[in-house]
């Protein structure tokens, strides 16, 4: 089965039957998307997994071309930066660059990946803890709802 894609005005020839070059995909763990990420974030996320070195974990690309890889300008870039380094997702660095006449200027931030595991696991653990709160907080509510509605008793539970 052939497809013809067009791509300014001349016919592409796709053969649907045959996959992919392996080499062309980079890996995406599919707990990203439980795990209450915004679509910024992924897409952050995903951008960085792509560009990383398998071995170390690393990445170093620029606010400038993250941006543009996710259609995003540098201060939002930052900001999804910020939020998946507090989530736990990745942990950066600064890194010095030296120019040739030996002056140091600020590099790139250098991004290291974290295992997605723990992060699924702590976050679950979070979700367990708030339905916690909130049963205790519903069987606080009912107990004032049985005793008249009086609230400094409900206060002293």
């Amino acid at each position: 089965m052939q497809s013809n894609l067009c791509k300014g005005g001349t016919a592409l020839r796709y053969d649907l039957n045959r996959r992919d070059n392996p080499g062309d995909f980079f890996p995406m763990p599919k707990a990203v998307f439980r795990l209450g990420l915004d679509y910024g974030e992924i897409a952050l996320l995903a951008f960085l997994m792509y560009c990383e070195d398998r071995k170390t974990f690393t990445c170093h690309p620029s606010y400038a071309t993250i941006g543009e890889a996710i259609g995003m300008s540098n201060n939002t870039v930052k900001k999804y930066v910020d939020s998946l380094e507090k989530k736990g997702f990745i942990y950066t660095e600064p890194t010095m660059v030296r120019t040739r006449d030996g002056r140091a200027h600020n590099g790139s931030l250098q991004y290291t990946l974290q295992p997605i595991k723990p992060i699924e696991e702590a976050y679950f653990e979070k979700q367990i803890r708030e339905a916690e709160a909130r049963m205790r907080y519903q069987n606080a509510m009912k107990k004032i709802e049985k005793k008249g509605g009086k609230l400094d008793e409900a206060v002293n539970l």
